[in-house]
C-alpha cells in the first residue's frame, strides 16, 4: 500500500470517529496494510473504548514495537493492564511512561497530531493507584508526594483527593486519556490529497477571426504568405547551470549521494571539490561523480551554412551525437583504459607501448578514484593514495575488504598479485583509514566518569550508564573516544563523559 493510500484511509477513519462511527473507523484502520506506530495506537484506543482488552493490548504492543519512546502508548497499555487487573504489569508500563517524560512536567503531543497533554503528575498518580491495588500503601503515598513536584493547577485537586484516599487506605479512580484523543495525519499532507486543476481551460480574449471559439494554450496565428519553410529559430537559447562535461568512463555509484553515468553522457559540473569529486547535474538529478571521469567540452552555437550554402544565423542547434566519443590519443605518462575493447585480457598494447592501468576507488571520509599501473607494489600504491589525501604514507591503513565484511589490512607483505588479479573490468575498491591517535602521553590508566547514559546502536559502540567509570583506550577523533567498561570495549561520544584536565 502506498503512502498516499495509507494517509487517505487514516484521515477517513479519524473523520468517522468525529462522527461517532467508531466501528467503521476501526474497520478502516485495521484494513491498512502497514500501519505505523500512531495508527496502531489509534486501533488500541478504539478497542479500549469497546472494552476489547486483549485486542487493545496487542495493538499497543505493536505501537510500542514501532516506537519504543512513545510514552502515551505505554500509558494506554498501562490502563489496559489495569482494567485486566494485572497491576504489576500496569505499574511497570506507567513507570516506563514516566521515564520517557525525561524529567519534564508534561509532553504536548499536538505537534504529532494528538490533541492531548500527558502530565507527569498523572503518570505518578496511576503508579500510586497500581501500588495501592497491590497493598503497598506506603509506596503509593510516596508516588503521590512526588507527583506534587510535577503538579499543575489543573491537576492539583486530582493529587490531593488521591492523597486523602491513601491515608484512609481507600482506592481512587485512575487518570485516563480522552476516548476521542487519536493521532491525526498531518493536515498539510491531507490537503495535498485533493486534486487541483492548476492549468484550467484557456479561452480567447481577443482574436482577428470573427466568432473564434478556439480553446487551448496558444492563440491562433494568422497565415502569412511566403513564410519560412524551415523551423523558426528560438529567440532565447536555454542557459544551463554549470559547465558542460562529457563522461569518459562508466561510473557505478556505491552511496546514495553518487550519480550513475556512462561514457558519452553530458553532465553539467556545478562545483569541483578539493577531494576530486564533482557535483554535477544529469537528467535533472544532482549527484557526485569523480572529476577525472569527465572532460570539459565546448558548445559551439555559431552559425553554419545550410545545404543551400546560405548561413543560418541563430539557427536551431544540431542534435547531439548518438555515439559516445572515444579518446584516440593518450598524453605521455597518462594511462588510459580501452573500455570498448573486445579483448581486455591483455590491456597492454603490443605495438603502442601503452601500459595497463587500473582504476582504484578508495573509500575514506570521502571517496576518491585514481589510476595506478597494474602490478604496482604496495609501497607505490600507499604513496599515491597518501599524496591524494595529503597525509604521510605511514599514517594510513589500507584494507581490501569493507568494515562490514571484516577489514583485511594490507601491508608490505600483502600478495599484491592477488589484489591486482581480483580487478573487475579494470577496477578495484579499497578502504582507507587513519591510524588511531593515542591519548596524551599514551597513558592507558586514564579513567573518566559518564555524565549521561549511552545505549549502543551499532556493534562497535560501548553501552554504559550514568556514573559508570570508563577506561579510555584511544582518542578516535575530537568527537569519539574508544574505551572499556563492564568488560566491553567500544566507541562512544566524547560529550557523554567528563575527561580529567591533565588528560585533555
Amino acid at each position: 500500500m502506498s503512502f498516499l493510500d495509507t494517509l487517505r484511509q487514516w484521515d477517513e477513519a479519524v473523520a468517522c470517529v468525529d462522527k461517532a462511527h467508531l466501528s467503521q473507523a476501526l474497520e478502516i484502520l485495521v484494513s491498512i496494510e502497514e500501519p505505523n506506530s500512531k495508527i496502531y495506537f489509534n486501533i488500541g484506543c478504539l478497542h479500549l473504548i469497546n472494552q476489547e482488552l486483549d485486542a487493545a493490548e496487542k495493538a499497543f504492543d505493536r505501537s510500542i514495537g514501532k516506537d519504543e519512546h512513545l510514552a502515551v502508548a505505554f500509558f494506554q497499555r498501562g490502563i489496559t493492564f489495569y482494567k485486566k487487573k494485572r497491576y504489576e504489569e500496569s505499574f511497570a508500563d506507567f513507570q516506563h511512561a514516566f521515564k520517557e517524560l525525561r524529567g519534564n512536567q508534561l509532553i504536548d503531543y499536538k505537534a504529532l497530531g494528538l490533541r492531548h497533554k500527558l502530565h507527569a503528575c498523572e503518570v505518578l498518580h496511576n503508579m500510586a493507584l497500581s501500588e495501592a491495588h497491590l497493598g503497598h500503601w506506603e509506596k503509593a503515598r510516596e508516588h503521590l508526594v512526588s507527583a506534587l513536584n510535577y503538579k499543575t493547577e489543573s491537576k492539583l485537586n486530582l493529587i490531593d483527593r488521591a492523597l486523602q484516599s491513601t491515608l484512609k487506605q481507600k482506592l481512587f479512580q485512575p487518570a485516563v486519556v480522552s476516548s476521542t484523543a487519536l493521532f491525526r495525519p498531518n493536515k498539510h499532507y491531507v490537503a495535498e490529497l485533493e486534486k487541483r486543476d492548476y492549468l484550467g481551460k484557456a479561452k480567447v480574449v481577443s482574436s482577428i477571426i470573427p466568432q473564434d471559439e478556439f480553446s487551448g494554450f496558444a492563440p491562433l496565428q494568422p497565415q502569412v504568405e511566403d513564410g519560412p519553410t524551415g523551423p523558426k529559430a528560438p529567440e532565447v537559447l536555454r542557459a544551463f547551470e554549470g559547465e558542460p562535461h562529457i563522461v569518459l568512463f562508466e561510473f557505478v555509484p556505491e552511496t546514495s549521494g553518487e550519480l550513475a553515468v556512462v561514457p558519452g553522457n553530458i553532465v553539467f559540473v556545478l562545483q569541483k571539490g578539493a577531494d576530486n569529486w564533482a557535483s554535477v547535474v544529469f537528467n535533472g538529478r544532482r549527484g557526485l561523480v569523480p572529476h577525472n571521469y569527465l572532460e570539459r567540452m565546448e558548445i559551439n552555437l555559431t552559425s553554419k551554412p545550410n545545404q543551400d550554402g546560405n548561413s543560418q544565423g541563430n539557427d536551431v542547434p544540431d542534435p547531439p551525437r548518438r555515439e559516445a566519443p572515444t579518446r584516440t590519443e593518450s598524453k605521455p605518462g597518462i594511462y588510459t583504459l580501452n573500455i570498448n575493447s573486445e579483448d581486455n585480457t591483455n590491456s597492454e598494447a603490443a605495438d603502442g607501448g601503452e601500459k595497463s592501468a587500473c582504476i582504484v576507488k578508495v573509500h575514506y571520509t570521502f571517496n576518491l578514484a585514481l589510476y595506478i599501473d597494474c602490478g604496482s607494489p604496495y609501497a607505490t600504491l600507499a604513496e599515491m593514495i597518501s599524496k591524494k589525501l595529503l597525509l604521510p604514507a605511514d599514517k594510513i591503513t589500507l584494507s581490501s575488504t569493507s568494515p562490514a565484511a571484516g577489514l583485511t589490512v594490507m601491508d608490505a607483505s600483502t600478495d599484491m598479485q592477488g589484489i591486482w588479479s581480483s580487478a573487475n573490468c579494470g577496477r578495484i575498491t579499497l578502504w582507507c583509514d587513519i591510524k588511531e591517535e593515542p591519548l596524551k602521553d599514551n597513558n592507558p590508566g586514564v579513567h573518566v566518569i559518564a555524565l549521561y547514559s549511552y545505549e549502543s546502536t551499532n556493534l562497535e559502540d560501548l553501552t554504559f550508564n550514568q556514573g559508570d567509570t570508563i577506561l579510555l583506550l584511544t582518542k578516535v577523533n575530537q568527537d569519539w573516544f574508544e574505551g572499556q567498561c563492564n568488560g566491553e570495549t567500544g566507541i562512544f561520544p566524547a560529550a557523554f563523559v567528563e575527561v580529567p584536565v591533565d588528560a585533555k
